[in-house]
């Protein structure tokens, strides 16, 4: 038995030995007639055929099932949760208008949805200078929010006392020693009553040999607002507010 194998296996080893593999394995589909399969040489190609076919067989399948692995990693589910779009860039930036006094409206009580103070009206919004308005309407000195989310809003008032040799001594001294200057940020809800979201005061003292008297309040915060709501800008003292563009302003921007 033994020597019936080994005899076997060096026969199976001369018929590959004669010709080459690829032109063997081409001629093992052209029919198993009986000559064929009494033929040892042709047996061992045949098996051999079958085990290669088999082989490339599992490896095709492999790669196959490694590649859809892969996309399935690396493509966008449909069924899953889509990225969010990009929120609109949301900003601000109102300068003081040339006209000081007409910007100024007149003394505001503290009725409902009037708030404290003088409120400032006509900022400058025409982009002249440093001003400009992106996804953002102004109307009547107030801003008007678009779009829910978080808000840095900033502002700042300069105030500016200069003497006045006509003017009456008494007037004068009340003039040069208000007792505050205050500035006030408020927003505008569907509240019967604005709301105040910042505030900022100085005392001042100016001495009466200064030929100006010269303070600026600047203040800024994060504040979460809805849309349609309103803010603005009021102050204590109008009639020593200076609305130079580069001194007095007030802006927001969407930060989230």
């Amino acid at each position: 038995l033994l020597q019936l194998q080994d005899s076997y296996s060096k026969s199976g080893i001369a018929c590959l030995t004669g010709e080459e593999l690829g032109n063997s394995l081409q001629s093992l589909d052209l029919g198993e007639g009986e000559d064929r399969e009494a033929d040892p040489c042709w047996q061992v190609k045949w098996h051999l055929g079958k085990l290669i076919k088999k082989m490339m067989s599992r490896s095709y399948e492999e790669n196959i099932s490694a590649i859809n692995v892969e996309r399935t990693l690396t493509l966008p589910q449909a069924e899953g949760p889509q990225p969010r779009a990009p929120a609109r860039r949301i900003a601000a930036h109102l300068t003081g208008s040339s006209s000081r006094r007409s910007s100024l409206s007149p003394r505001i009580n503290p009725l409902p949805r009037r708030g404290i103070g003088h409120k400032i009206n006509n900022w400058e919004s025409s982009r002249k200078g440093h001003s400009f308005l992106y996804n953002v309407e102004l109307r009547n000195g107030e801003l008007v929010i678009p779009q829910t989310g978080f808000y840095y809003i900033y502002s700042q008032i300069y105030f500016r006392f200069r003497e006045n040799e006509n003017e009456d001594s008494d007037l004068l001294g009340q003039v040069r020693n208000p007792k505050q200057l205050v500035q006030y940020v408020y927003k505008l809800t569907n509240y019967p009553e604005p709301i105040l979201l910042m505030k900022s005061a100085r005392t001042s003292c100016w001495s009466k040999k200064a030929e100006y008297g010269l303070y600026s309040i600047y203040q800024g915060g994060v504040f979460q607002l809805k849309r349609e709501d309103r803010i603005f800008v009021s102050v204590s003292n109008s009639d020593i507010v200076d609305m130079d563009k580069e001194a007095s302003f007030f802006g927001a921007f969407m930060i989230s």
